[in-house]
């Protein structure tokens, strides 16, 4: 029987690992993949470790220093590894997992934290018309094919959708050689960082098309990726006629957003919220499943890894405390609930089992606002308000309570005001 078992060796389960491992837990981590870091090992650009380290890394970088402290502790992992299902029966999770080494294996655990990260919207999910040739692949496939591989995966390349991977791959293409004739995002802003857009658009002259989306995609004899056609729409985003551009292009980028990955929580009875397409949790990261946590990009997608690191070294305090036995379950809890203009809120339960010091909410914003008030009520009194110059939904939002402030019966509203 091990305390705590954590599945997934990227940024959120180190983080994890090492949190529970310092607090004197025995704690096993399992990755698929054959080496520690996930997705940082292809991600070699600059721009991680701003927050928690105050220097600049790249991703193998960032990923290698915590990598360095998770083998100097002598934390048990397993690699190549996939966990195939997890039960839970009576106090303990049973978790079955596979691997060439050991075969098909069975493990007991009183504690388990889901760190599995997100997985990309492919064609399929946004019903792309047109054909199906070969050079439509997602960015973050590519980025592990130039990376990693060492393949160029095309030479006339266009980008759907302006998210991170995206824009950090229309550079990335740029300076491979290949020529990026642009980027189209079929909303009215973009959803990446702005320092991305300058850096890895503006910088390089490559045009972004706001409010355009991919109306048809066609091939030649070869079943090779030809040229794709974008066009304009309107605020309901259908195509606007006498807009169309066509781009002769070998490779077509989708960066269409990203899912949490809880393929996992299938045989468990998890409660789900439909706008994060995660588990629904309470603020120690806790799910509906007692012992059962999740954390990072299976919790909520990110933008910064950094933040990827600082929430899971909370997930992995609360989980500490949970086998310490520091809360006795009481079933006394409310809702927290997204507002106006927000989109969505973690955790979405307050939970007055678990009493830290200070309640953290994260949320995104639906849409671009300047000078906006941040404004938390319960029972339609005001507990909490703060001013923001900039909110962009590409962006998360972090802000913290004093739980002497609230109460234990009415739910907390969280809304953002446009000054």
């Amino acid at each position: 029987m091990r305390e705590i078992v954590v599945i997934g060796g990227g940024a959120s389960g180190l983080a994890v690992a090492l949190e529970t491992k310092k607090r004197g837990r025995d704690v096993l981590l399992i990755e698929r993949e054959e080496d520690l870091g996930g997705i940082l090992n292809q991600c070699i650009h600059n721009g991680f470790g701003l927050e928690v380290f105050e220097e600049e890394y790249t991703g193998p970088e960032y990923a290698n220093k915590y990598i360095e402290e998770f083998l100097k502790l002598d934390i048990d992992y397993h690699l190549n590894t996939t966990v195939l299902k997890i039960e839970k029966t009576n106090n303990y999770f049973e978790i079955t997992m596979s691997s060439k080494a050991r075969g098909i294996e069975k493990i007991k655990a009183k504690a388990v934290v889901i760190s599995t990260g997100s997985y990309e919207r492919s064609r399929g999910s946004i019903i792309m018309p047109g054909e199906r040739p070969y050079g439509v692949i997602t960015a973050g496939s590519a980025q592990r094919y130039l990376n990693i591989d060492g393949y160029m995966v095309g030479k006339r390349v266009f980008i759907l959708g302006s998210g991170d991977i995206g824009l950090i791959m229309a550079r990335r293409m740029f300076l491979e050689g290949a020529k990026v004739l642009g980027v189209a995002e079929i909303m009215p802003y973009s959803n990446g960082l702005t320092r991305n857009i300058v850096q890895c658009l503006d910088d390089f002259d490559i045009p972004l098309y706001l409010s355009h989306t991919v109306t048809d995609v066609k091939s030649g004899e070869s079943n090779r990726l030809e040229s794709i056609v974008i066009q304009k729409v309107d605020e309901n985003f259908n195509p606007i006629e006498n807009t169309a551009k066509v781009f002769e292009v070998d490779t077509l980028l989708l960066s269409i957003g990203l899912i949490p990955d809880i393929a996992l929580l299938d045989n468990l009875e998890v409660v789900v919220d439909s706008l994060t397409k995660s588990a629904k949790i309470n603020q120690a990261y806790e799910t509906s499943v007692r012992g059962l946590f999740i954390c990072g990009n299976s919790l909520q997608v990110h933008d910064l890894v950094d933040n990827v690191t600082l929430e899971s070294i909370r997930a992995g305090k609360c989980v500490s405390d949970y086998l310490e036995k520091k809360l006795e379950k009481n079933n006394e809890s409310i809702d927290i609930i997204p507002g106006k203009n927000v989109g969505y809120v973690t955790p979405q339960v307050l939970d007055f089992s678990w009493s830290p010091k200070e309640l953290i909410i994260s949320f995104r914003g639906k849409k671009k606002m300047e000078k906006t008030k941040i404004k938390v009520f319960q029972n339609n009194e005001l507990v909490f308000e703060k001013f923001k110059q900039f909110i962009v939904p590409a962006e998360m939002e972090t802000i913290k309570l004093d739980y002497s402030k609230l109460n234990k019966f009415d739910e907390l509203g969280i809304s953002l005001e446009e000054l």
